[in-house]
């Protein structure tokens, strides 16, 4: 399954940008028209989380179509879906800083500490860091083997992410999405573990 070279390089990259920048605009417009609950720091706070979680997702995601179905000009768009979802990371983690936390560095610390969920968030973007860092093809060039190796931080910090939303939303009785996401994710890890095996 492979679409025009033209039609791939041209439309669809340029078109998968674009809806990776939407959510982003949406958050902007609904701050902009004040549609975003009596809380919108919160829910800007979060939505950028969820995405984060979402384009991580995709991009594993990438590797097991090209696998199942044979769509090699996926993987091409696998940079940019984890750019993307360090990009949201970093917003997500950001809005935590300045506007939960106004940047109170023993007060940040302290969370990190008492609650689990922040634990394991700030670990998340710790790994997802060095991966965002290395992306460039230059860097891949320069790491050679260890590019690869380096790049494994994938599939723990994915792990961590999910954990973290469900921590999040287990402290309010709502676990059915992180349930999802969870779902998703072990259907990913599992078919990288089948065809490991399998070989």
């Amino acid at each position: 399954m492979q679409l025009p070279e033209p039609l791939f390089s041209r439309c669809i990259k340029p078109l998968v940008f674009a809806l990776a920048l939407l959510p982003l605009v949406l958050m902007g417009f609904g701050v902009w028209q004040d549609r975003l609950g009596a809380n919108p720091i919160e829910a800007v706070t979060r939505s950028s989380g969820d995405w984060a979680l979402r384009f991580l997702l995709l991009t594993l995601a990438l590797s097991s179509l090209r696998r199942l179905i044979g769509w090699t000009q996926g993987i091409r768009l696998r940079r940019m879906l984890g750019l993307f979802a360090f990009f949201y990371a970093s917003i997500h983690l950001l809005l935590y800083l300045w506007l939960d936390q106004f940047f109170d560095w023993q007060g940040i610390w302290r969370d990190i500490l008492k609650r689990p969920f922040i634990t394991v968030g700030m670990l998340a973007f710790l790994m997802l860091l060095p991966l965002a860092i290395t992306s460039p093809k230059a860097m891949l060039r320069r790491l050679g083997k260890r590019w690869k190796t380096l790049h494994t931080l994938i599939y723990p910090l994915s792990i961590l992410a999910v954990l973290h939303f469900w921590w999040m939303k287990d402290a309010k009785s709502d676990t059915s999405e992180p349930l999802i996401y969870a779902l998703i994710l072990a259907a990913l890890l599992g078919e990288r573990l089948y065809q490991r095996f399998k070989a």
